[in-house]
């Protein structure tokens, strides 16, 4: 299955915050991450290994209106999607969520169908901007160009389609192993069953372009019947 989607809600009210996270994680899609405050968000999005695909972020917080929040976070230049979850629905509210910053706007009470669909559609958004990129190891990742970037030696790498769709696909499992039949099943649409060597043919031609000794890969690297990155080498570029 594709690696699960990183969601951080931020939401004081812990009942609904838990039923949340529970929601998310049972389709399969998501896993989450929970704050009850601003500070708190704050302090996970700080964190060297915090990966958000997006932000569930309430209005009414308890040392903040979300609103603010997600002005401050823009201003800090992090693009994380932001949808904020609120009571408040009146047409000016909407108007000062959006103007602050946010992606979208969902009004309590709302159903979970509608949610997900909002989270995937402007996580897709996101993923095939210029502003997504990400760190592997030495690299900046910018899946949108197709491109690594070297800013220690000044080197730009560009990559096929296929090498940037399984560069994805593992950053995404964050360090965790993808087998085989994930990347196969995801990047090319094969089923299990086929029998081929084109995943390990791009995934050679992708060491020889991006690990200092192809023979003795530090990056990407075979692991009981697929791929992973090695997790200490994996981080989020600034948002």
């Amino acid at each position: 299955m594709p690696a699960l989607r990183q969601i951080l809600i931020v939401e004081d009210d812990s009942a609904l915050r838990a039923t949340l996270a529970e929601q998310l994680l049972l389709g399969g899609e998501f896993r989450a991450d929970e704050a009850e405050s601003a500070a708190e968000a704050e302090a996970k999005l700080a964190r060297a290994d915090a990966r958000y695909d997006a932000i569930l972020l309430d209005v009414g917080l308890p040392d903040a209106d979300g609103r603010e929040f997600c002005a401050s976070l823009r201003r800090a230049g992090r693009q994380t999607p932001v949808i904020m979850v609120t009571g408040a629905d009146a047409e000016a509210d909407v108007i000062r969520g959006l103007d602050a910053g946010a992606n979208d706007y969902l009004a309590k009470p709302f159903r979970l169908p509608e949610l997900l669909a909002r989270l995937r559609a402007q996580i897709r958004v996101y993923d095939n901007t210029d502003e997504a990129s990400f760190l592997i190891g030495p690299y900046v990742f910018r899946p949108s160009l197709r491109l690594l970037q070297e800013p220690a030696r000044n080197r730009r790498i560009r990559l096929t389609d296929k090498e940037c769709a399984i560069l994805k696909h593992l950053y995404r499992a964050g360090g965790m192993t993808v087998p085989r039949s994930v990347l196969l099943g995801e990047v090319w649409n094969y089923s299990s069953a086929v029998s081929t060597h084109t995943l390990e043919t791009h995934v050679y031609r992708l060491r020889q372009k991006i690990e200092a000794d192809p023979a003795r890969p530090s990056l990407v690297l075979t692991d009981n019947g697929g791929y992973r990155l090695d997790a200490t080498i994996l981080a989020p570029a600034e948002r």
